[in-house]
């Protein structure tokens, strides 16, 4: 599965590697990319394995916002 977030306060590198990490830590990951111009992360995963939900729960406790 595909699946573009956007991520309303994601702004310095330091929100970025925060997202990378937390994204990262999620079984089912196959790639992602993290866009801070456009504050989006375009995700690819195997939705056997991970249900979206659960990753941006992870990203929304760590205070960021999806929008």
């Amino acid at each position: 599965m595909r699946t573009v977030l956007k991520i309303s306060n994601m702004t310095t590198s330091g929100d970025i590697s925060r997202v990378r990490g937390s994204i990262s830590r999620n079984e089912g990951i196959i790639a992602f990319h993290i866009d801070r111009d456009k504050l989006e992360v375009e995700v690819i995963y195997d939705d056997r394995l991970l249900n979206i939900d659960d990753m941006i729960d992870s990203i929304e406790k760590l205070g960021y916002i999806i929008i």
